[in-house]
């Protein structure tokens, strides 16, 4: 059994990741500031159920704070580092563009130096759908071109990418990154869609519909999105021999570094999540049609075949079961 950092572990995907790793018989040492970018109440509830489990220790630290994360890193022995520590959200960053800035990069070089001079096995760390940008090719696959960014929180998470090839290379530190796809289920995160629209139903409030609802994005389930990363972690990534200096291949290297994307490879149309919710609800939704905002992509869609090939898995729940567990979560939460 190993010892593994995870960063956010009180966010949405670093709790569910963090149950499923001490469920497997590892030790988890979790890191998270609990800022307040959304209630820190939903934080500490997580965080809360985290610290009853055996062989959990938590760590409040921001990932920007140097000198602490050079402690942290002295004080423990990490088999495996997961990160998932970031300042999230694509409209967010239109205003607080320094905040990701802070959290995206100065952070996350400092990860990297703790892995770098630690001895860490794998580092595993959350790029995002975000990075595919302007592209329009569907489904968007790893070995697409990425250099169009349309959202700083985008070309944070590309500079990621590029910050850990570098390591890959220069230090021979295994990296693999994976490409998140719009993430929702229990104990999900405030600002994102599936809460949103549920809140705002239940409260018969209007929900803000940009891009008059055609948004379509590759809805991915929290169960298939932890089951992917717990199969990653030890898979660490090896040289690609077939990679080529003359054709590049952006997913993979001549250094121990991979890139994944990880999503339920169906795309959906966002009125069709009102729908859902609405029947299981049992109530109409209040719309409030806009233009599409900047920063945002019109249509998301993972290929996810390298994925299945590397480790076997490829996400599987659909949206209308998904709904129902979230559904089932939120209403006992909030005592709805």
């Amino acid at each position: 059994m190993a010892t593994i950092l995870v960063t956010g572990a009180a966010g949405f995907i670093g709790y569910h990741l963090t149950l499923r790793l001490l469920a497997d018989g590892h030790t988890v040492v979790g890191l998270d500031n609990l800022n307040d970018y959304y209630d820190v109440r939903l934080k500490e509830a997580r965080l809360g159920r985290l610290l009853s489990k055996l062989n959990f220790e938590f760590v409040k630290l921001d990932l920007a704070d140097r000198p602490g994360m050079e402690a942290m890193f002295m004080g423990y022995k990490f088999d495996y580092a997961v990160n998932l520590a970031a300042q999230a959200g694509v409209r967010y960053s239109l205003t607080n563009p320094h905040a990701y800035v802070s959290a995206n990069m100065v952070g996350f070089m400092n990860l990297l130096e703790g892995c770098r001079h630690n001895g860490v096995k794998h580092l595993v760390f959350a790029s995002s759908s975000s990075v595919y940008g302007a592209n329009t090719r569907l489904p968007f696959s790893e070995q697409d071109n990425v250099d169009h960014p349309v959202s700083l929180y985008a070309a944070t998470k590309k500079a990621n990418e590029l910050m850990a090839h570098t390591y890959a290379h220069l230090y021979r530190l295994p990296c693999t990154g994976l490409r998140f796809f719009t993430v929702y289920g229990p104990w999900g995160r405030p600002d994102m869609a599936m809460f949103l629209f549920t809140k705002a139903i239940l409260e018969s409030r209007p929900i803000d519909l940009f891009n008059e609802g055609h948004h379509k994005r590759d809805f991915t389930y929290i169960d298939d999105i932890v089951e992917g990363v717990a199969r990653v972690i030890p898979h660490l990534p090896e040289p690609d021999p077939r990679w080529s200096s003359n054709y590049p291949n952006p997913a993979s290297s001549d250094a121990p570094y991979r890139i994944y994307n990880i999503g339920n490879h169906h795309p959906v149309e966002v009125t069709y999540l009102i729908r859902l919710l609405e029947e299981a609800i049992g109530k109409k939704a209040k719309l409030n049609l806009l233009p599409i905002q900047p920063g945002d992509v019109p249509e998301t869609y993972a290929n996810v075949s390298d994925l299945h090939q590397a480790v076997g898995f490829k996400p599987r729940t659909p949206i209308e079961e998904g709904v129902r567990r979230f559904l089932a979560w939120y209403k006992e939460f909030y005592m709805v």
